[in-house]
């Protein structure tokens, strides 16, 4: 497969096993406009198809923002209210690929993670950020309303605490989220920020992919199923885990007390399958 793409607005790099996606306006505070949209989309459709890549640290340009949320220009502009409705939806189209990766993602929070830039944030599977940064929802605060992120939200925060933070619009610390789980971990510098983003990622880089996307998948197929469907549907996991040399290999590495070697993949990461109601007729 072909090396990293060449974006307009965001940046891809690679070194051994993990990919780093920055979206790259820092001086915009790094906005989901339309182009960033765009750009992030084929950044992580290439991480997602590259045997290359098994991690990918996403974060923002610059030490101000993470991601300042929505291009508000764009209420600015003579286009349509459809065509800006369309445009919108490639955040539900980047919600639904980050969580179909098959890979972990890190956020690495390096400033601010506000409105859609917070959705982001929260749609990470684990996240580390500079205790200067400050995430919310203010859209209330300008007659607005986080409609396209809410139910990122609503999948990773307490009830009363997602409500406070939608209708009230304040910000909140870092530390406030590490206390609600929400924050893995809260650094000092950005040299802390470098340092522990790049200790995560290099650990989950050892882990064997094909076992990682199996697990991964089913932790968010099964939050949206009945208690029984879903204690079903991770039984079967287990068992297509249970099958793998990856599995057979760990167990005999621990009663040989040595490291285990795990296999990595070897050609492109195949699409997702389809979730339950797509392509019915």
């Amino acid at each position: 497969m072909s090396g990293p793409p060449r974006l307009e607005q965001v940046l891809v790099g690679v070194e051994p096993r993990v990919a780093t996606v920055i979206l790259d306006r820092a001086d915009q505070r790094n906005p989901l406009s339309d182009g960033m949209l765009r750009d992030l989309l084929a950044a992580l459709a290439w991480c997602r198809a590259s045997a290359e890549v098994g991690v990918v640290v996403l974060t923002g340009a610059g030490d101000r923002a993470f991601c300042a949320g929505a291009d508000l220009s764009s209420f600015e502009t003579e286009a349509p209210e459809l065509d800006r409705h369309r445009g919108r939806h490639r955040i539900v189209e980047l919600f639904l690929l980050m969580q179909d990766l098959g890979k972990p993602v890190i956020g690495r929070i390096n400033g601010h993670a506000l409105a859609g830039g917070f959705g982001l944030a929260c749609s990470c599977d684990l996240l580390v950020a500079v205790e200067q940064a400050t995430f919310g929802t203010p859209e209330a605060n300008l007659g607005l309303w986080p409609a396209m992120v809410q139910a990122v939200l609503a999948r990773n925060l307490p009830r009363k605490v997602l409500l406070e933070m939608m209708l009230l619009g304040d910000r909140w610390t870092a530390s406030q989220l590490k206390d609600l789980g929400l924050v893995n971990r809260v650094v000092g510098s950005r040299e802390e920020l470098d340092a522990v983003t790049s200790e995560i990622a290099a650990r989950l880089a050892r882990r064997p992919a094909a076992i990682v996307e199996i697990g991964r998948g089913s932790f968010y197929a099964q939050q949206d199923m009945e208690f029984r469907v879903a204690l079903e549907y991770l039984h079967s996991q287990l068992s297509l885990i249970s099958l793998s040399e990856d599995a057979k290999e760990g167990v005999r590495a621990f009663f040989e007390k040595r490291e285990p070697r795990f296999e990595q993949p070897s050609g492109p990461h195949p699409d997702p399958p389809p979730r339950r109601g797509e392509g019915e007729t």
